[in-house]
């Protein structure tokens, strides 16, 4: 029976494993991981000679994990974060090495913050890269997991290991075409009212922000939708108003008409959210300090 090689087990083998184990799919984890789908073979061969386990079996369309790599998912992860944490105390120097983050955000804290971020990395001859997923509901295990490194969300998830912080409090605003109606005038109206509303891929409905008020009175939307970029084109010739935050005029939706609540209503927080993997990283926290100055002018 041969040894185990264990120098075979770098960081980037084990990533590429997780990447598999989290995909089930060796070219959605070659997509993932920026690399060829030959690549991502090649590197599952090396790991399963070196353990002596197929580790994936193929299923239908996809892989199947063995009861070994179901085992090895916590312990991997776990060298992975130690491995991270060797970097924590490294010179830093934002113009001397690439970044990559992988960010869950919806698409109002997406346009808000990014673009600025990264013009003005570009100017600075900062060599970022920003690949984005969508948050909707968000889990904390998309950041346990490391399928994405920040998070920037109005309904941030709750863990010992989940870290957040406050970046922007706005009001909810009734968002409407001005030039077709006028906004409701008193609770009553506002919910016989036809919406259009944004509802996540999870089934969840981006109401969930509303918070203080009884939604159970409020009329069944006539349109939902996946993002918040799509809502001007419902809104826009029509009777048919969204509720969402005052953020909203800088961002999805600038071309509409807005008018405050005739009802009172909690504001609205957008958090920063990471795993405690990631905050001693210096790359990481350069990158929570542009975001905390961009949110704070437009604060201001």
């Amino acid at each position: 029976m041969n040894k185990i090689d264990f120098t075979d087990l770098d960081g980037r083998v084990l990533r590429t494993f997780l990447t598999i184990l989290e995909e089930s799919s060796v070219s959605k984890a070659a997509d993932r991981l920026g690399v060829t789908q030959s690549a991502v073979s090649h590197t599952l061969g090396k790991l399963r000679a070196v353990l002596g386990d197929p580790l994936f079996v193929r299923s239908g369309q996809g892989l199947t994990p063995t009861e070994r790599a179901l085992a090895l998912k916590e312990p991997v992860q776990k060298v992975l974060d130690g491995m991270r944490a060797l970097t924590e105390g490294r010179p830093f120097d934002p113009q001397s090495e690439e970044m990559q983050f992988q960010i869950a955000a919806n698409d109002l804290q997406r346009e808000l913050i990014f673009p600025t971020l990264l013009r003005e990395a570009r100017a600075e001859g900062i060599r970022l890269r920003l690949d984005f997923v969508p948050s909707g509901v968000p889990d904390p295990a998309i950041l346990r997991n490391d399928r994405c490194q920040l998070m920037l969300t109005p309904l941030p998830p709750d863990g010992p290991d989940i870290f957040q912080k406050r970046l922007l409090t706005s009001p909810l605003m009734i968002y409407y075409d001005a030039d077709h109606r006028d906004p409701p005038e008193s609770w009553e109206v506002y919910c016989a009212t036809e919406h259009v509303e944004v509802r996540f891929a999870d089934g969840r409905s981006a109401k969930v922000v509303m918070r203080g008020v009884d939604q159970s009175q409020i009329r069944p939307a006539t349109v939902t939708l996946p993002h918040f970029n799509a809502i001007p084109s419902f809104v826009r010739g029509g009777d048919l108003i969204s509720t969402d935050t005052a953020l909203m005029r800088q961002g999805p939706l600038a071309s509409l008409d807005s008018a405050p609540l005739p009802f009172a209503c909690d504001p609205v927080s957008i958090y920063m959210v990471w795993h405690e993997r990631s905050t001693g990283d210096p790359a990481h926290r350069w990158l929570r300090n542009r975001i905390e100055r961009i949110a704070g002018t437009m604060a201001e």
